[in-house]
């Protein structure tokens, strides 16, 4: 039996919206990783007052892409400036369609003139991969998917193990005995320990300090245990699958949007070369905003605030649309802090909710009606309360402006996505996205 694609899903289910809608979906954590090491609060706290390791080895699908027309097929398809791409460097990887529409991010990294590595949910790699392969470009691929996909199970190729917070400097100068190369923001530079050859990725995360170590495999354990050991007099605290969730919504990057592919008349064919049983066919929708048309839920690279990462120095697929959508933008990334009295309300029955993870498409409104949507919403314990990165209507951004969240989850097809559910409301204010001030004026400011 042939498997099934995602196009063949579709057909079935009766559309892309009846194919992905899950009320009360379970919220993604990495694999493999402890739910929790020392509590949730205390690892959040860690990158904020100490030092965190987080392991990043298992949950990321990996893509080498190598060969004579490596950069080509990336810059066909993705909005990046290639000309300015160092060996060494890595991007945020922006690939859209014909129409402009984001089809999702990714962590690409140039490893040699003519290899690269895409890194993240698969989404991305998909759509090259694709291209590259009905183009006939000359290129090849090694494809690493995270442990809880990898066929036959064993171990990931590579190690990420992520050193973050306030102390993140002195924990590396003491692993490695003295500072490392002075290295830009998203750069790398070759580095050793004990003869164990690895890069470090000059990276942050909620605003913090930080470097993200890649290397072989084999030498996982005692670049692990070398970081442990040297970091128990600092206070080290190892970042379970829960909180390491959560910085993404104090650093404003909204994870895994909908792709963009789901209508498009054009990418029909792309929709039969997909897999059912891949992230574009079983990542859930959920939430009180519902709409019956999957158009309503693609997002511009422009809202997610990529825009200065798009480059018009070359050609490339949804170059003329994204040209056009410069100047037509109508939302814009926001955080939402939501009322601490009206969590604990809402979410906690009166009590301190504990933790909160969701990636639900939340109704956010004012007296007029529907002024946005939200993307994920976190509890930030430092913060007190849980924030919501929120896509929302430019003309309500101000930081400062109130508005309220819908919380509760739309049924799906069948009931009116304008219903009154009696669903509770959470007061909220607008803020800056990212949230995090260091994150906001610094610590992107070298890409």
């Amino acid at each position: 039996m042939a498997t099934p694609s995602l196009q063949d899903g579709i057909d079935k289910a009766g559309s892309p919206i009846r194919l992905l809608w899950q009320p009360d979906a379970e919220p993604w954590t990495p694999e493999v990783v402890e739910r929790e090491y020392a509590g949730w609060r205390q690892e959040q706290a860690a990158w904020h007052e100490g030092v965190a390791l987080l392991n990043l080895s298992h949950h990321m699908s990996d893509m080498w892409i190598e060969g004579p027309d490596a950069t080509r097929v990336l810059a066909d398809h993705g909005a990046n400036n290639f000309e300015k791409f160092a060996i060494g460097q890595a991007k945020q990887y922006v690939p859209v369609t014909g129409a402009g529409h984001l089809v999702t991010d990714g962590i690409l990294a140039r490893e040699a003139e003519n290899t690269y590595v895409l890194s993240g949910v698969p989404a991305a790699q998909h759509w090259v991969r694709y291209h590259a392969e009905k183009g006939g470009y000359d290129v090849g691929f090694v494809t690493d998917p995270s442990s809880a996909f990898r066929p036959g199970g064993g171990d990931p190729k590579l190690f990420r193990y992520q050193i973050q917070g306030p102390l993140a400097a002195e924990l590396v100068e003491r692993v490695f005995g003295g500072p490392l190369p002075e290295t830009k923001f998203f750069h790398s530079t070759a580095v050793t320990l004990a003869g164990r050859p690895l890069r470090a990725l000059r990276h942050g995360m909620a605003g913090q300090a930080g470097f993200e170590f890649i290397g072989p495999w084999g030498h996982a354990a005692y670049v692990h245990e070398a970081f442990l050991a040297a970091g128990e007099p600092l206070g080290l605290i190892q970042v379970g699958a829960l909180a390491y969730t959560t910085p993404s919504v104090e650093s404003g990057w909204i994870p895994s949007p909908v792709p963009g592919i789901y209508t498009d008349p054009d990418l029909l064919e792309y929709r039969t070369y997909l897999p059912l049983f891949g992230i574009e066919g079983k990542r859930p929708l959920n939430g009180s905003f519902f709409s019956e048309d999957i158009e309503d839920y693609y997002v511009s690279p422009y809202e997610l605030g990529y825009g200065k990462m798009i480059s018009f120095n070359h050609d490339f697929l949804g170059r003329d649309a994204l040209e056009k959508a410069k100047g037509e933008v109508r939302r814009t990334k926001a955080t939402l802090v939501l009322d601490a009295d009206d969590v604990r309300t809402v979410m906690g029955e009166g009590q301190d909710p504990g933790f909160v993870l969701t990636y639900a498409r939340h109704r956010v409104e004012n007296a007029a009606g529907l002024v946005g949507v939200t993307m994920q919403s976190a509890s930030i314990d430092p913060v007190g309360t849980v924030l919501a990165q929120t896509l929302i209507d430019a003309e309500h951004a101000a930081p400062g402006t109130e508005v309220t969240v819908v919380w509760g989850e739309h049924p799906g097809p069948g009931t009116d996505p304008e219903a009154d559910l009696g669903f509770p409301r959470i007061r909220a204010t607008v803020q800056p996205s990212p949230f995090n001030e260091h994150a906001r004026a610094l610590y992107r400011r070298d890409r």
